[in-house]
């Protein structure tokens, strides 16, 4: 079994959830709280890699993050090494590819508040920031381990975007879903079969948790 590639997925999967729970509240928040018009606008964009084919989102990614962009010189120039075809690269194209994963959740765990309670938070005087984190989040828990899972299990499960990005370097960036291709590819079907079982029962547990979140 390639292990290697298992260990590249968790590590990923490990990275992208609390980075992109931290981008993803404040986001969330600002969707369903502010009257700000078009917000909508935000959150089509936010959505939008729901809809859109992961090697559309990949190509775009990849040209974003490549050596004669802004953010990819920008990142050469800083760190001296590239971003795409790295793990970084990886990181943070996987928390674009999962961003609506994280969004749906958090956004129907803050509408579902009871708006007294933030209300009343207001008139005894708590500064908005202090209501999030005193009131919002501690009764969004529910919504916020939701994100969180959904996260993991979307980056464990990616490929377009991870194969577009990260291209498949053995240790740095080829995940499973990768090496199962790979494993294909070859004809090498006991080694295909070997990863897809451990996704697999990775998938299943993912549902018996989600459905005992409340």
């Amino acid at each position: 079994m390639d292990t290697a590639s298992l260990w590249v997925t968790a590590r990923l999967a490990l990275c992208v959830t609390p980075l992109l729970l931290c981008a993803a509240l404040p986001l969330a928040y600002f969707i369903v709280f502010s009257r700000v018009k078009g917000k909508k606008i935000i959150e089509a964009t936010c959505n939008l890699p729901l809809v859109l084919p992961p090697t559309v989102l990949g190509f775009y990614l990849l040209v974003a993050m490549g050596p004669n962009s802004p953010l990819g010189e920008g990142w050469e120039t800083f760190t001296g090494s590239r971003l795409i075809f790295s793990f970084s690269g990886l990181v943070i194209g996987s928390m674009v590819y999962s961003l609506p994963f994280a969004i749906q959740p958090l956004k129907t765990s803050f509408a579902k508040l009871d708006t007294r309670l933030i209300e009343s938070a207001y008139i005894l005087g708590l500064s908005p920031i202090k209501t999030f984190f005193r009131v919002i989040l501690p009764n969004s828990l529910g919504g916020v381990a939701s994100a969180g899972v959904l996260i993991f299990a979307h980056t464990v499960g990616e490929f377009g975007v991870a194969l577009m990005i990260g291209g498949s370097v053995p240790g740095q960036t080829r995940v499973a879903s990768i090496s199962i291709f790979e494993h294909v590819e070859m004809l090498d079907y006991a080694g295909a079969a070997s990863l897809s079982i451990v996704l697999l029962i990775f998938s299943y547990i993912v549902l018996l948790i989600m459905g005992s979140i409340k």
